[in-house]
């Protein structure tokens, strides 16, 4: 539902921005030979999805831009998943810190399915 904070209001934003700070903050301690490869592919396309949530609810009065936005950052949201999996495969993250942010992005995935669905939510 819109907010009179814009964006920043949304809680698929507010989610997608915190497990974006905590990838970037648990990514300083990755191994410096990772920094051109996981490291920076985890951070870009984990702030990705919040990047493309601002921009597509800036476009909500264009229901095919929103909903290309929101598709956007459910597309982030799953390399994300991705590049996570490698970290924990590559013993940089914990068993248990994959899965609590795999499920935040799975959330995060189920929120940005209910906005592409009903744009018209989001239009006024």
């Amino acid at each position: 539902m819109p907010t009179s904070q814009g964006f920043r209001g949304l809680r698929v934003y507010q989610l997608a921005f915190k497990l974006a700070m905590e990838i970037y903050n648990e990514s300083k301690k990755f191994p410096p030979e990772e920094k051109y490869s996981l490291t920076d592919q985890i951070r870009r396309a984990s702030r990705s999805v919040a990047t493309n949530i601002g921009e597509g609810y800036r476009r909500k009065q264009y229901p095919k831009m929103f909903v290309s936005k929101m598709s956007d950052a459910d597309g982030e949201g799953t390399e994300t998943q991705v590049w996570i999996d490698f970290a924990q495969a590559c013993s940089y993250i914990s068993k248990e810190r994959q899965l609590e942010w795999l499920k935040g992005y799975e959330e995060i995935g189920r929120m940005l399915g209910g906005m592409i669905a009903h744009p018209e939510r989001f239009s006024h």
